[in-house]
């Protein structure tokens, strides 16, 4: 009985041990920023500036306008590296006739603060407001993965009327996410950061765009599927069977990128 008293204390010290591992390094584990704005020349090379400037920049857009603009495309990147690095979807989009601005968050790339939802989330409404009272109507919005919840999180609360929205590989809750990696480890009030995509949606009544990859090991399927049954506006899939998280074809010539466009500014 000694022996099993010790052994019981030990599996439920181990167990306290790993959840406050756990809730201490959570945003860790779920922001993984580059730290290093580019450099000119390699803004140049993507035919990219600063916007809306270099001395206070919340992200990047193309160094020419489209003949003919249909709207702006905000778009809130994925959880690693920089706004940056989403260069291919300006090649992708402004074929199209869409102004890109590359969102950048804080604590990414050389821009101050810490990465949160609420942090983030703030941000992202200054973000959108900044494009609405410079190019006007329509403004639409494209979250990537981690950004997909930062989309959705910041159209629940924005004045910003938003016209369309594309969602790549995105999760239905932050929470439901965490279950799947974690499960039993995870209690809900230790999660810092929601990201509640079902709620923040409920009241949408832009078109959505959902983009998602069967073979995903990040964020699987069945998230981004519970995510579309719930949306209750005009709504589209596009499911890729043979990709993961980060496979999906984003070349400018891809074919679906013209679908969704044409979808969203119907």
């Amino acid at each position: 009985m000694k022996i099993f008293r010790h052994l019981l204390i030990g599996l439920i010290t181990g167990y306290v041990v790993l959840i406050l591992i756990i809730f201490s390094f959570q945003r860790d584990l779920l922001y993984s920023p580059g730290t290093t704005a580019p450099s000119e020349k390699r803004l140049t090379e993507k035919n990219l500036i600063y916007w809306p400037s270099m001395t206070d920049y919340r992200g990047f857009t193309s160094t020419h306008e489209p003949d003919k603009v249909k709207g702006t495309i905000v778009v809130f990147h994925g959880n690693a590296a920089t706004a940056y690095h989403r260069h291919y979807y300006t090649d992708a989009l402004h074929q199209y006739g869409f102004r890109i601005i590359l969102a950048e968050y804080p604590g990414y790339g050389s821009r101050q603060g810490s990465p949160s939802e609420t942090a983030i989330v703030d941000d992202a409404l200054e973000t959108l407001q900044l494009v609405y009272e410079r190019y006007q109507e329509p403004v639409f919005i494209l979250g990537e993965s981690l950004g997909s919840g930062v989309a959705a999180s910041t159209i629940a609360r924005t004045k910003v009327p938003i016209e369309g929205l594309i969602l790549l590989v995105p999760w239905d809750t932050l929470m439901d996410l965490a279950l799947t990696h974690y499960g039993y480890l995870l209690l809900h009030w230790l999660v810092l950061d929601r990201y509640d995509s079902i709620s923040n949606l409920a009241n949408f009544n832009g078109r959505v765009a959902v983009v998602l990859a069967e073979k995903d090991d990040v964020i699987p399927v069945r998230h981004g599927l519970r995510l579309y049954d719930s949306i209750n506006t005009d709504k589209k899939l596009w499911l890729f069977k043979d990709a993961g998280h980060d496979t999906i074809p984003v070349a400018p010539d891809s074919a679906w990128w013209k679908e969704v466009t044409d979808f969203i500014t119907q």
